[in-house]
């Protein structure tokens, strides 16, 4: 059983696809537990397996033609054990999810209003009026301006920022106790990124939730996330506080993302990018999958996989170089 201080456990996690090029490993072996109120943030290079990460925790990637390994236990439950029944109550009740790009996850067919209110009246039942006086409630919550007038427009009818401050109310409409969000401020410009990042993390510490944020943006990471994991080619290679994380990199390749991101003391200098390319998820390379792109690379990096092994407090790290 998962201890009262943590609301989620991930153990041996491991997500296979089917593709006609053959086995695609996208998560293998990641272990992380997300406390009581806490947030996780999950960051690394697109493709490295944090969405797919975030839908194995919904349990939303198609069973055709995926394989899911290893243990997900949130507030007490086997997610992957789940039946249909428990897992429909699971989904919005328990966890819910805000999702990179609001006008592909909102219906375009039904009004806003009637999204949220739908969502309500499943999870906590209640009248239709009551449930669509929740949903007001929500989008003035989120900060949505005119929330009355936005409760009968369409997805289409709003504007980007509107549409992810609506994606967010419905997903906190049932008062989740596990937030996942997926790189909710990708499509958003600057200004309102901001806007958007500092209402979820306000709402995330008054409602006492925890959430798990996946993001490839450092800048984003600091500004909400408690702790961070970092994520290579389906692993975790290094964990920790954020601030230690950040500012005392140890694994090669956090040191060379936060050496390629872009802040206003590197003005004027050359900006390092990170050689080479992520490892193809079909073939793998043996030992650790960073090594093609590391300049502390050693032979011994090509035998074993690097577990992570502690550098200090709750700070750990997967690299044999670094030990």
């Amino acid at each position: 059983m998962t201890s009262p201080s943590v609301l989620a456990r991930v153990q041996d996690l491991t997500v296979r696809f089917r593709t006609p090029r053959g086995e695609a490993r996208a998560v293998n072996g990641v272990d992380f537990e997300v406390g009581t109120g806490e947030v996780l943030g999950l960051i690394g290079e697109s493709g490295c397996g944090k969405s797919v990460t975030l839908r194995a925790l919904m349990r939303l990637l198609p069973p055709a033609r995926t394989q899911i390994g290893g243990r997900i236990e949130v507030d007490g439950q086997d997610v992957l054990a789940m039946p249909g029944p428990a897992l429909e109550r699971y989904r919005g009740g328990t966890t819910a999810m805000i999702f990179q790009d609001p006008a592909l996850a909102l219906d375009p067919v039904y009004t806003i209003g009637q999204q949220i209110g739908e969502a309500v009246q499943r999870h906590q039942g209640g009248s239709r009026a009551e449930a669509r006086a929740r949903a007001l409630q929500l989008l003035d919550q989120v900060k949505v301006p005119s929330p009355a007038a936005r409760l009968d427009n369409y997805p289409h009818e709003m504007s980007g920022g509107m549409r992810q401050r609506a994606m967010i109310a419905l997903a906190l409409s049932c008062s989740p106790r596990l937030v996942l969000a997926d790189e909710p401020t990708t499509a958003l410009d600057a200004t309102v990124q901001i806007q958007v990042l500092l209402i979820i993390r306000e709402l995330q510490q008054r409602l006492g939730m925890s959430a798990i944020f996946v993001t490839h943006d450092l800048g984003v990471a600091a500004e909400v996330c408690d702790r961070i994991a970092v994520m290579y080619a389906g692993r975790i290679v290094e964990t920790g506080r954020t601030e230690d994380v950040l500012l005392h990199p140890q694994h090669p390749y956090t040191q060379a993302l936060l050496a390629s991101t872009i802040h206003g003391s590197l003005r004027g200098t050359r900006i390092e990018g990170i050689r080479g390319a992520p490892p193809d998820l079909t073939r793998l390379p043996q030992g650790c999958a960073f090594r093609d792109r590391c300049s502390r690379a050693r032979s011994e990096c090509g035998g074993d996989v690097p577990v992570l092994q502690p550098v200090q407090g709750g700070h750990a790290v997967a690299c044999h170089a670094a030990r």
